[in-house]
């Protein structure tokens, strides 16, 4: 059984140990398109604030210490940029080729694990590059560089979700000014308003500024700042992190013809099998069902 991953991050990793475990002959190959494989997202915002401290901490798995203990290819660099269900290979586009070409890869199945990529709204100055997003390391480097060399003094956090709430929470740690912009009349959407308010009172005491039922409707930018226009008012700011959400990522899935939702989402089985059998799909880029509702 011939077995491609592509994605090295949460869910790919972890299904390749898995299937590991499972399964000591297969092989197993795990693609991935950027440096990193099996970060800690959720410890991206505590370096940045500092209270972590070392780079390699972030990460659980170098690709070489999961080819060891798991005995998977990991193929870090290298992008899967298409899929052809019918003669069951991936594309693969190796970003350290020198002559830039693609290669392709024979399967049995596939695990697709893309993840979501963070919404940047399609408002006035969003492409500032005081303005960031934060998904991954690289993120986390650039947003921390820009912290380290251009020394901030106040920040706007745009979402007040969790990954929102965790960087208002380390850019206050590292000395910044921080306001919090949120459209809705709470953080933390999933609680109620009752229990968002003990959030609220937290944030307030640790010296977060909060601006609820209040969007961003325009970013003027300016050489020494950046003016964040409001629904109601505005704010001036040293630098902007958008927390506004994510998509999907599931453009691969859609060109290879597997079936999405209305959102944009992968649709699985109760064995999270795509609408292609020998295609497989986990992690922020799939349709879950909710457990209240069903739906």
């Amino acid at each position: 059984m011939k077995i491609v991953i592509v994605g090295g991050v949460a869910g790919g990793a972890s299904a390749a140990a898995r299937l590991r475990r499972l399964d000591e002959n297969a092989e197993i190959i795990m693609f991935e398109r950027g440096e990193h494989i099996s970060f800690a997202n959720c410890g991206l915002p505590y370096y940045i604030g500092g209270e972590i401290t070392e780079k390699s901490k972030l990460t659980l798995q170098t690709p070489e210490s999961f080819n060891s203990r798991f005995n998977v290819d990991v193929r870090v660099f290298n992008e899967v940029i298409g899929i052809h269900p019918e003669k069951k290979t991936v594309v693969v586009k190796g970003q350290g080729a020198v002559d830039g070409r693609c290669y392709e890869e024979s399967y049995d199945k596939i695990i697709l694990a893309p993840g979501a990529e963070p919404i940047k709204p399609a408002i006035n100055g969003i492409d500032d590059p005081r303005i960031f997003t934060l998904r991954n390391i690289p993120d986390t480097y650039k947003i921390k560089g820009y912290m380290d060399h251009n020394t901030p003094k106040s920040a706007v956090v745009v979402g007040g979700g969790y990954i929102g709430v965790e960087m208002a929470e380390n850019l206050k740690l590292a000395g910044l000014d921080v306001t919090i912009v949120e459209r809705a009349d709470h953080v933390i959407a999933p609680i109620d308003y009752d229990m968002a308010c003990d959030v609220h009172r937290y944030l307030l005491a640790q010296g977060v500024k909060l601006e609820l039922s209040n969007g961003v409707t325009d970013i003027e930018s300016r050489e020494s700042e950046l003016v964040v226009q409001l629904k109601n008012g505005e704010i001036k700011t040293d630098m902007i992190i958008m927390c506004v959400g994510v998509r999907p990522e599931s453009k691969l899935a859609k060109e290879a013809g597997l079936k999405v939702n209305s959102q944009g989402s992968i649709i699985v089985n109760e064995h999270m099998q795509t609408s292609n059998q020998d295609i497989y799909a986990v992690g922020d880029a799939v349709e879950i069902t909710d457990f209240i509702t069903g739906n």
